[in-house]
């Protein structure tokens, strides 16, 4: 009889993480497991250390203890490997403004060494789940501010990343706009086999994942499903 197939590692796993910058330490010690296909999310105030764990998981930061894997790969000793399977949106658009929408994505790709026949497909693709496949020749210094982060997530999966995360993805737009970026992320997760991690300042996005994690002051406070957390909660945004 054949062995069962292995089950696929956890999408994030995180054991006694910590970051210490000089005697402030920014995230102290949290523990959690994020599970494959999971829409995990991370709300805290600012300050609360949520950045800088996604910095940490992304080989951005190197923790100062504890350790952390990202589909599998140590976060630390195997740097390239978690480069290579997730795909990160910072909060700050890092686009090129004086570049269009495809050439941006081209870009990418080639930093990505994806096979070039296969460019044009997936940029068609990306661009058309967050509906800016007609405006690909503009130029990115024309675009809205919904609509750069509509392009920065397409970019974020065209290397078909396992992880996609979302550092405030919906901050500084306008509650219309944050409703059409969610549904984007809706749309992004019946189409691709991917695990999102995103962090936020509002609660009422919670229900968008399929649990939410509280931190503050560098630690986990509460980590739940996102019914539980507003019954708890009871408000729409951290302060």
């Amino acid at each position: 009889m054949d062995d069962p197939t292995p089950a696929p590692p956890p999408a994030v796993e995180v054991d006694g993480l910590a970051k210490r910058y000089g005697d402030f330490e920014a995230v102290k010690g949290i523990d959690f497991t994020v599970g494959t296909g999971e829409t995990f999310g991370f709300l805290g105030p600012n300050g609360a250390g949520k950045s800088t764990t996604i910095k940490m998981l992304t080989t951005l930061a190197e923790p100062t203890g504890g350790s952390a894997r990202v589909v599998g790969f140590d976060v630390v000793r195997e740097r390239a490997h978690v480069r290579r399977n997730i795909g990160l949106v910072f909060q700050d658009s890092t686009l090129d403004t004086y570049l269009s929408a495809a050439q941006n994505l081209r870009f990418h790709a080639d930093l990505y060494d994806i096979p070039r026949e296969l460019v044009a497909g997936r940029m068609q693709q990306v661009m058309e789940m967050v509906g800016l496949w007609e405006r690909r020749d503009q130029p990115v210094g024309e675009f809205s501010g919904g609509m750069k982060r509509r392009l920065e997530i397409a970019r974020g999966l065209m290397h078909s990343p396992r992880v996609l995360f979302l550092d405030e993805p919906t901050v500084g737009l306008d509650p219309q706009t944050r409703s059409s970026i969610w549904g984007y992320i809706g749309e992004l997760r019946q189409q691709e086999d991917i695990t999102i991690f995103l962090t936020t300042h509002y609660m009422d996005e919670a229900e968008h994942c399929d649990r939410i994690a509280i931190m503050d002051e560098g630690e986990l406070k509460v980590l739940d499903t996102p019914e539980a957390l507003k019954a708890g909660v009871g408000t729409d945004r951290v302060q």
